[in-house]
């Protein structure tokens, strides 16, 4: 769904099998939903692309100094080490949101952090953490600790957020 809603990309069955077996993408299924996460791979294939790809001969003069600008900035993240931090990174609000959707079953449903947090692509814990505060403070998003500390796991004290003092093990977030 985000690749066509969000990105406009319509992947059909043949091009998510090549992109698979050529090794760029893995695609996994969660429900009936396909989830696909770009692999190293691919990641490379793409800073290779956007640093040395050629601009599409039909596209007008603006676009054609877009590319080429892409294309330094592109050769410029690289020789700084952040081309592959930078193709895997998106807003990180954005990502929270999708994977609770994608775990819960919709809005103003409680979810544990232990379930979000690995589906975030390693993303540094304290950022998520300050993300999470934020999503609190505007008021769409509540935090809540699980009142059943009985069967609260080893993953869900790990991925617990402390708030006032006390653990927060669950999620949910308002429609907007």
């Amino acid at each position: 769904m985000e690749l066509t809603d969000q990105y406009k990309i319509s992947l059909s069955k043949d091009e998510r099998i090549a992109l698979n077996k050529d090794g760029l993408l893995e695609t996994s299924k969660e429900g009936r939903r396909l989830v696909h996460q770009i692999t190293d791979k691919g990641i490379a294939w793409c800073a290779g692309d956007l640093m040395d790809g050629e601009a599409p001969s039909r596209i007008g003069p603006l676009a054609r100094v877009h590319a080429l600008v892409l294309s330094r900035l592109a050769r410029f993240a690289y020789q700084r080490g952040a081309l592959a931090e930078a193709i895997q990174s998106g807003d990180l609000e954005e990502l929270i949101r999708q994977v609770y959707l994608e775990l819960g079953d919709g809005y103003q449903d409680w979810v544990r952090l232990a379930k979000i947090r690995p589906r975030l692509g390693g993303a540094d814990r304290d950022e998520v953490d300050e993300t999470l505060l934020r999503m609190v403070k505007a008021g769409t998003t509540h935090l809540v600790p699980d009142s059943n500390r009985k069967v609260l796991t080893e993953d869900d004290h790990a991925a617990a957020i402390r708030v006032g003092g006390e653990d927060k093990h669950l999620m949910a977030i308002e429609e907007s």
